[in-house]
């Protein structure tokens, strides 16, 4: 009779499907991040053609037209007659800048109005959104 050791020496395996899950588990995460960390802070427009160098500073405001007459600062929708406090309790910084997006249909009445409250409020610089020509 042949008697086995007390501890039998087995090879050891690599198993790779757990590994390819941990792999998909990250690549998901970072796509996430990724997403989130797209300026996403206005309302969906339709910008008008034109060609604009690309922003360097992150924090601005942006002040939204929609083609109805709506207005939203980020994505707080606002009317003519508040929009100077609620924009005076988000503009920071010595130089406040607002990037204005408004739709190609929007009535200029409506966007000329929004910017000259905004500028009661405090602001000292519009930058206008543009779609880039392609």
């Amino acid at each position: 009779m042949k008697l086995r050791r007390a501890r039998s020496s087995r090879r050891g395996r690599i198993e790779i499907i757990p590994m390819i899950d941990v792999m998909f588990f990250l690549l998901v995460t970072f796509m996430l991040a990724s997403l989130s960390m797209q300026n996403l802070h206005s309302v969906p427009v339709n910008l008008p053609q034109g060609q604009a160098v690309p922003l360097e500073r992150k924090d601005f405001v942006t002040l939204s037209v929609t083609p109805d007459s709506q207005i939203f600062l980020d994505h707080t929708s606002v009317t003519l007659a508040t929009l100077a406090e609620t924009l005076k309790g988000m503009v920071t910084g010595v130089d406040p800048s607002v990037i204005v997006a408004t739709d190609d249909a929007a009535p200029a009445g409506v966007v000329v109005q929004a910017m000259l409250q905004a500028r009661r409020a405090g602001v000292a610089h519009f930058l206008i959104a543009v779609k880039h020509n392609e």
